[in-house]
């Protein structure tokens, strides 16, 4: 692997450039670099894994159990990669891709243009909106985020933490800090009762994926140490001296109970923000309740010569990211015409990608968030930039006609701050299809523009000055 330092030592085009450095884009990368074809990895982080397996290279963790044993596969990913031939840049912010597979990436203080015969976004998945009231609060974060402090920085919340919400992140966070010996306080689970009668008839399904045994042992290991409160159905945090109050309501029952530190989730959805801005069609998928890139068998998008792989185009886990992106690297190597013959091992990873398939639909029936925390309260902030709340959306919708989330942008410039709707992307969605009374299916989501996330005038600006580059600049 040659890691790329800044923008001078990128080649100004690649046979493939992937996008991420999770399981899935490494995979496609050393597997597609083993044929000979030039590869181009580009990541935020400043070390290889992705969020799933964040720090793997460089973890602070001295007790390896902490964080279970699923997490240290990621080493024997990462040692293949750091093993392959592939350009690996840490740090890069990519800020525009096109339909010509134009590529604006920052590095450092300066940006350049580069292009590739292929692009695959292989950018994951972010964590669900959860707009609920006083979500922005000091002292509230997500469990994703939090999840990065363990594996950054070995740091877990100290005094009374409680979890609210739903999905299996939620629970194996709280089995890590038990690990790690501070135990959440409680745990506020929102998953709806009816849930349950949804996923029944995924459950023979289930039981022969390697989901079963890995989740039940999870459940006991966290129920028998911690406070469970189930059927949780409304959820506000206030500001308490000291720390926080958590109002929360189960049936007929209004309840409140005091954190230093709240952590909310509700599952996670494709990240799709850079697809959107390729000009890559979406789809609704109302199982998961989110946005998904529309792709063909071998996760082409709409978009010739741009493919995406792993949770960014459908959430899956990280074990099913890494065998997709093993068998489109294989894919591509053939299709590109790569030098040298990669052994295809498609027909061996095909049983087990089914057999984690088989388990999906069990999952994703039984942790689907209610609407209620999907579209938050009147009084819950949507779009965290700009500080507007779900009441001003939804009456601004009914007030104006509004269409969709690109129209509303004019009225209350709801998804214009930094995050680029990254975070309020699906609650505005869903809100004006409430609002509506249609179907999301009927509701576009963000139209995208560059730069995609934000870069500096000088970054812009140092652009090298040769006549395709600096007529890019110029277009947009």
């Amino acid at each position: 692997m040659k890691r790329i330092n800044g923008c001078q030592d990128i080649e100004s085009t690649y046979d493939i450039i992937v996008v991420g450095a999770g399981p899935a884009g490494m995979n496609a990368a050393s597997t597609a670099s083993a044929s000979g074809l030039s590869v181009l990895v580009l990541d935020e982080n400043a070390t290889v894994g992705g969020q799933i397996y964040r720090n793997v290279t460089a973890s602070p963790l001295r007790d390896r159990s902490i964080v279970g044993p699923d997490y240290w596969q990621g080493e024997k990913i990462a040692a293949r990669f750091e093993a392959s031939a592939c350009h690996y840049a840490p740090g890069a912010v990519v800020w525009h891709l096109d339909k010509e597979r134009t590529i604006g990436v920052a590095l450092g203080e300066a940006s350049r243009i580069v292009s590739a015969r292929h692009v695959i976004i292989a950018t994951g998945a972010i964590e669900r909106p959860f707009p609920v009231e006083g979500w922005t609060l000091p002292g509230v974060m997500t469990v994703g985020a939090a999840q990065i402090l363990l594996k950054s920085s070995a740091a877990v919340p100290r005094g009374r933490a409680v979890l609210a919400g739903t999905g299996p992140l939620l629970w194996l966070y709280a089995w890590q800090c038990i690990q790690a010996g501070a135990p959440p306080s409680a745990i506020l689970d929102t998953t709806p009762r009816g849930n349950w009668l949804s996923a029944m008839p995924h459950l023979p399904a289930f039981l022969s994926s390697p989901y079963l045994g890995k989740g039940l042992a999870l459940l006991r290991a966290v129920r028998s140490k911690v406070r469970v409160v189930s059927g949780v159905t409304e959820l506000a945090i206030k500001a308490h001296s000291p720390g926080l109050s958590i109002e929360f309501r189960r049936g007929s029952r209004s309840e409140s109970i005091a954190a230093d530190h709240v952590l909310l989730h509700q599952g996670v959805v494709p990240n799709v923000n850079l697809v959107s801005a390729a000009g890559c069609d979406l789809i609704w998928d109302e199982t998961q309740a989110a946005w998904q890139p529309q792709t063909d068998a071998h996760g082409l998008s709409s978009v010739p010569g741009i493919s995406i792989v792993g949770d960014g185009a459908r959430i899956g886990g990280a074990e099913l990211a890494a065998m997709r992106g093993e068998i489109m690297g294989q894919h591509l190597a053939q299709q590109l015409g790569g030098e040298r013959r990669v052994d295809s091992n498609g027909a061996q990873l095909t049983p087990k990608v089914k057999a984690y398939e088989r388990g999906r639909p069990f999952l994703d029936a039984l942790y689907r968030p209610t609407q209620a925390f999907r579209v938050g309260a009147p009084s819950a902030i949507a779009c965290r930039c700009e500080e507007i709340t779900c009441g001003q959306i939804t009456e601004t919708v009914r007030a104006l006609d509004v269409a969709g989330p690109n129209q509303i942008k004019a009225f209350l410039r709801t998804g214009m701050g930094p995050c680029q709707g990254r975070y309020c992307g699906a609650t505005v969605s869903e809100l004006i299809a409430a609002a509506r009374g249609i179907p999301m299916s009927d509701i576009n989501y963000y139209r995208l523009r560059s730069p995609v996330k934000p870069i500096t005038l000088g970054q812009l600006a140092s652009v090298p000055h040769n006549n395709e580059e600096a007529k890019f600049v110029q277009r947009i």
